[in-house]
């Protein structure tokens, strides 16, 4: 698969004078240091669960627009040295120094400067962006470059076995190494033969699953990198293999197990004591799917199973009830994923060198066996202008030097194994991405799940590919092409062409987005000049890799390609202490769509109240869309992830890291129809997570059932046996039926919903405690009137029952059906169905202050007084006088909502205002406490919204992680449950 040192060095021979490196950020005689204010945090981080302290650094060195999270994370997990000894790191200066350094050097070394000032420019414009937060290396970088240790930059390994005990032992040996590194690998076991075929010896084969045992087993064992979790692994199978149903099925059956254990009363939480005995939990698995099977499932036809040492078939199937399986599957367990075959290598620069079989853990890497790639990530928001403007020039500049550093660090680079070293030395494989789309999306007013936020999205992505590889040509002209090229330069060149193609079917919709393409395709028309020329100096350029722990790093709302997780967020505070926010981008986006500063204040004031924006006062309904996330009352549906996925691939050199999250209630055949439609798209590999639909994760707000039963039991018996209590007798309360009197008051109300008119009539208590209702909606004797009418009496029984009000208010306000829209109620002006508006109507009239402002449920005179005051509550005389003089200091000062926000961002350790903060969109927006209980962004989403984040508990800190990617990422220290 690799190339001779004599091809490398024969386009070392090639090789011209050394590339001119232009200014970006900095001035010349001034270090990007000097304009930076500094300043000294204690770094001290805890289990809140143990209260242990788990790390403790005093009077590290930051700038003061970092936040408190980042210099946390970065203090944690990225300075080397140990803690209490002066060879600590103490400071980001000396950190980013020891990465930066060492790139310079070894550009210097390389020939990749034309002038020693090119190479000062390059150090200096480097610094600049990783100070100021406008890109991040991935993790290994910051963990070994400039270190004492090996000088691993790779994140993603791809590993190749054969069907031989020499080779599946070494296959063995290998991910341990790698994971002892820290990071991640993958391989495709397809070439071991099935178990229906036979040994050379007479005997059957064990067939792959069962060896992927003892990997599972290995990978157990070894915590990668020395951290606390497991390590992360991707293991594939060809759908064509004799053992795909037994593969597909396998983990599948595992959780099977864990249920029936736990149901025994065996500790199965993820990182429970019991939890070692299941088998097959240490990696993802991917299924790979070829057009030829995708065919036969839309046709309904046959598929044949082959022979892996003879290729010939000896078993036929139904190709729908095999993919049936796989969804089925997936809906049990979230595995297995997908991959597309034919489309990941009709998109291969190197199909000469060999076919990609495989990808990295988070399947954002696809391609040689035996190789690697390391990865950065840009932060899109710090290329948002002022004035909501892209800067796609900046952009571009940005991805050219950042692809540079990254191609040099393969000159310095160690790898775990020879053979990984040589392939990747021969094809430099490259991962360029970026960070924050969900975040740039919302602040520029585009829906994540909409034309036009796919539109600029695909135009950022086609002009970062496309900067990367004019940049490739370019140091190809500079150092050589990659040593592989020349056997694989039609099919390159081929490739570059289909980019180049996909751009230009791209349709933009506005002014961002066909300014951003404009110089696109300006660059792609540069990448095929210029490699015809020069070839290329990478084989591939770019990827969309999680950013768990780097996106922290640059403060990012949002990872990877991900909407944002939720519109209010947890943020730690300088000396302690905790608050929640609004983001940043959501004022900003109020702004640009033309709200005025007192509907932003309300909108906010609402998002912060509710979590979400539905029945924000003022804010249209069309409106909404644009702050959708990714869990929550307008989550986004699986389909729009997708949908954005697609519009992204035609421009990575390889694929996506994102699981399509899908609702509890979904259906096999949903997730089914998921894979079919990704294949459709053009996706390159396709995972989903069901929620709650895996039963070893560890527990985090609530504990089972059956535990709290076992623990009230214990302790009951601990309360009779000491003499604290007696046994009584059980006595089962049955509800009874309250019925109306005869004679009982009753009002009827007359409404419309987006225009279809009804009447709802309410019967009372003496008490004035509601008791029946009817409803009149549609024509007596039709369908609707009767299912009406069933309705009213089911909701009457249950209040007379003794189901309360609130209840009901719960369960049917925001179910969204039409008719919706306006309604002729000044109290509820915008309705999503009747119900929401009848049990919006019946709170209003029968439900206490506290209980519907609980709910977010106010009259128009309510949200008035609000505007006015600042509160929904009754103004008492006593406080009219002092609310006045309230309002006249606001009209004094005349504060807008960014302003109090850039206050609020004052508040979190910064001594003075930092326009930086507020433009990345990092900082707050109607700051206030949070409870102690609440230790983390999904548990906060828990609290307002009622619905349970389904997400692992980070074994490190004990705080509910959140996805990022295919993996998890934990916003309280930083650790990963992948490869990122």
């Amino acid at each position: 698969m690799t190339e001779t040192v004599g091809a490398r060095s024969a386009a070392r021979k090639s090789a011209k004078k050394g590339l001119t490196i232009e200014r970006i950020f900095t001035t010349p005689g001034v270090h990007p240091y000097d304009d930076v204010n500094w300043e000294k945090r204690d770094v001290v981080q805890t289990n809140w669960k143990t209260g242990e302290t788990i790390f403790e650094q005093r009077g590290v060195e930051f700038p003061d627009f970092w936040s408190v999270n980042a210099s946390t994370i970065v203090t944690t997990k990225y300075f080397r040295g140990a803690v209490g000894t002066d060879k600590r790191e103490q400071g980001l200066k000396q950190l980013i120094d020891r990465v930066v350094l060492t790139y310079a050097k070894a550009g210097k070394d390389n020939g990749y400067f034309a002038t020693p000032e090119d190479a000062e420019i390059f150090e200096h414009e480097l610094t600049y962006a990783l100070v100021h937060q406008v890109f991040s290396f991935n993790s290994p970088v910051w963990f070994n470059v400039g270190t004492a240790s090996p000088q691993q930059v790779s994140a993603c390994f791809i590993l190749s076995v054969d069907d031989s005990m020499d080779s599946i032992l070494n296959w063995y040996k290998e991910e341990g190494f790698i994971f002892k590194g820290g990071s991640g690998a993958g391989l495709n076991l397809s070439r071991i033969r099935s178990s229906k075929e036979l040994l050379s010896s007479g005997g059957t084969a064990s067939g792959p699953v069962s060896f992927m045992r003892g990997a599972d087993a290995s990978a157990g064992t070894i915590k990668s990198g020395g951290a606390t979790r497991r390590a992360a692994k991707m293991v594939v199978l060809d759908i064509d293999h004799p053992d795909i149903e037994e593969f597909v099925e396998t983990k599948a059956r595992e959780e099977d197990k864990i249920r029936a254990l736990r149901d025994a009363g065996f500790d199965m939480d993820l990182g429970g004591r019991d939890i070692v005995s299941v088998q097959y939990q240490n990696a993802n698995n991917s299924v790979r799917v070829s057009d030829e099977f995708m065919k036969a499932v839309e046709e309904g036809t046959d598929f044949g199973l082959r022979a892996r040492m003879t290729g010939e078939i000896i078993e036929r199937v139904d190709a729908r009830t095999l993919m049936q399986k796989v969804a089925k599957a997936a809906w049990e367990c979230a595995d297995p994923g997908i991959q597309y075959d034919d489309t990941i290598n009709a998109w291969h620069t190197n199909p000469e060198t060999g076919r990609i079989t495989a990808s990295n853990p988070c399947s954002e890497y696809m391609s040689l066996d035996n190789s690697s790639c390391n990865l950065a990530s840009l932060n899109l928001l710090k290329f948002l202008r002022d004035d909501d403007t892209f800067d796609a020039a900046t952009f571009q500049k940005v991805a050219e030097l950042v692809i540079t550093a990254m191609d040099i660090s393969i000159c310095f680079a160690d790898f775990p194994t020879e053979s990984i070293g040589e392939t990747t030395r021969d094809y430099r494989q490259l991962g360029i991405g970026y960070a924050n789309l969900g975040a740039l999306l919302m602040a520029t007013g585009h829906g994540y799940d909409s034309e036009g936020g796919r539109a600029l999205a695909a135009t950022i992505t086609s002009l970062l590919t496309g900067a990367s590889y004019k940049r490739s040509a370019e140091l190809a002209a500079v150092v050589g092409p990659y040593a592989g090229y020349a056997r694989n330069a039609e099919a390159h060149k081929r490739v570059m062409a289909q980019h180049r193609d996909a751009n230009a079917q791209v349709k933009t919709l506005d002014e961002m987005d066909s300014s951003i393409h404009a110089l696109a395709t300006q660059a792609w028309d540069q990448v095929l000049d210029l490699g015809d020329k020069n070839g290329f100096r990478n084989a591939q350029a770019s990827v969309l890799a999680p950013t768990g722990t780097i996106g922290f790093m640059m403060d990012c709302d949002t990872t990877g390609i991900e909407p944002d997780f939720s519109l209010v967020k947890f943020k730690k505070l300088v000396g302690g202490g905790s608050m929640q926010i609004v983001n940043l981008t959501i004022p900003r986006a109020l702004k640009k769509l033309g709200y005025q500063d007192e509907s932003i204040e309300a909108i906010v004031e609402y998002i912060a109240e509710h979590g979400h924006v539905v029945d924000a006062p003022g804010l249209k309904t069309e409106h909404y869309e644009i702050f959708d996330c990714a869990m929550g009352a307008r989550a986004i549906s699986p389909m729009g992830h997708v949908r954005m996925m697609a519009a992204c691939q035609p421009f990575l050199s390889g694929a996506i890291s994102k699981t399509v999250n899908l609702p509890e209630s979904a259906t096999v055949e949903e997730i089914e129809d998921v894979y079919l439609q990704g294949w459709k798209l053009g996706l390159k590999a396709l995972a989903v997570y069901r929620d709650n639909c895996k039963v070893g994760q560890p527990l985090s707000v609530q504990e089972t059932k059956k535990k709290v039963e076992e623990r009230v039991e214990e302790k009951v018996a601990e309360l009779v046996e000491s003499g604290d209590a007696k046994v009584v007798e059980k006595v089962i309360y049955r509800p009874t039926r309250r019925r109306l009197p005869k004679r009982r008051a009753s009002q009827t109300t007359s409404f419309t919903v987006g225009g279809a008119e009804g009447y709802l009539t309410a019967g009372a208590y003496p008490d004035g405690g509601l008791g029946e209702l009817f409803l009149k909606f549609g024509k007596q004797g039709s369908t609707l009137a009767g299912v009406m009418d069933a309705f009213s009496i089911a909701i009457s029984v249950g209040l007379q029952y003794g189901v309360p009000l609130e209840t009901y208010v719960d369960k049917f306000t925001n179910q969204r059906f039409e008719p919706a829209g306006l309604t002729d109620d000044p109290d509820v002006r915008m309705s999503q169905s009747i119900m929401d508006y009848v049990f919006r109507r019946l709170a209003l009239d029968y439900l206490d202050f506290d209980t519907r402002s609980m709910m977010g449920i106010y009259s128009a005179e309510e949200r008035a007084r609000q505007l006015e005051t600042g509160s929904y509550e009754p103004v008492t005389d006593e406080d009219e006088e002092e609310y006045d003089e309230e309002i006249q200091q606001d009209v004094a000062t005349s504060k807008t909502p960014q302003e109090k926000a850039r206050e609020a961002g004052e508040r979190f350790g910064s001594s003075s205002p930092r326009p930086a903060e507020v433009k990345s969109g990092a900082g707050a927006a109607d700051a206030r406490e949070v409870s102690r209980e609440i230790h983390s962004s999904a548990e906060l989403m828990e609290k307002l919204q009622g619905m349970a984040s389904d997400a692992p508990i980070c074994m490190t800190c004990g705080t509910k992680m959140r996805p990022a990617g295919s993996c998890y990422v934990c916003e309280g220290c930083g650790s990963t449950s992948g490869c990122s």
